[in-house]
């Protein structure tokens, strides 16, 4: 009767770990598909800014765009001249993973 006690609790120890480390690695994936949407979406805004990607509407728009199709949701995006900065969010089990970015032409340019 001991044993099957100690095994119990070893199984039930092992199940909470499991789960732990489940959402702490479902966490860092979100944190960096909220990283990669942040840069993609930077990148297309200041392209589209600066003229080199034809974009029918705003650049912040296209920036919304690229950051839903990564499955993450741009929260705020900032022009300043040919320089795009943009912030986005990925949700993850009632979490958002926030990611900033800023892309555009080489300081002094």
């Amino acid at each position: 009767m001991a044993g099957s006690s100690i095994a119990a609790g070893v199984l039930a120890v092992a199940a909470t770990l499991t789960f732990g480390l489940a959402a702490v690695g479902g966490a860092a994936v979100t944190a960096q598909r909220a990283a990669g949407a942040a840069d993609a979406a930077a990148l297309a805004a200041a392209d589209a800014a600066s003229g080199a990607v034809p974009a029918p509407d705003s650049p912040c728009a296209l920036a919304a765009r690229v950051a839903a199709a990564s499955g993450a949701e741009l929260a705020q995006c900032e022009l300043t001249g040919l320089v795009a900065t943009v912030t986005v969010q990925a949700k993850y089990a009632g979490l958002a993973a926030v990611s900033r970015a800023r892309a555009g032409p080489p300081e002094g340019f």
